[in-house]
């Protein structure tokens, strides 16, 4: 099988990596210094765009999966590294499921 059922572990750890990562940047928009949180923000939102991308084309094997989850690895790994910076829950669960991402990500690479 390919496409969808060969990376659905991907898949949906992307997905679910694209989540938080929107719902990190939604709650920095919160904070009391949000000019600080900017950076995570913008992160926050980059991940998340590739995340979705990556899931999209992995779903449709797409000869560019690969490509894609190699650059969706290295923006969740620098989201995390911006979030856990942060001392707030949304930070915390945003970099856990980050590096759960790139993970998820290399080890789709790997096969």
């Amino acid at each position: 099988m390919t496409g969808y059922h060969q990376y659905k572990e991907c898949i949906d750890a992307c997905l679910q990596c694209a989540a938080v990562c929107n719902h990190c940047a939604s709650s920095c928009t919160q904070e009391k210094d949000v000019q600080m949180m900017a950076e995570c923000i913008r992160l926050d939102m980059q991940c998340a765009a590739l995340c979705y991308a990556a899931a999209q084309l992995m779903s449709l094997d797409s000869s560019h999966a690969t490509r894609i989850c190699t650059i969706c690895a290295d923006a969740c790994d620098a989201c995390a590294e911006e979030c856990s910076k942060h001392d707030n829950e949304h930070c915390k669960e945003c970099a856990a499921m980050c590096r759960k991402c790139a993970d998820a990500c290399r080890k789709m690479n790997n096969r």
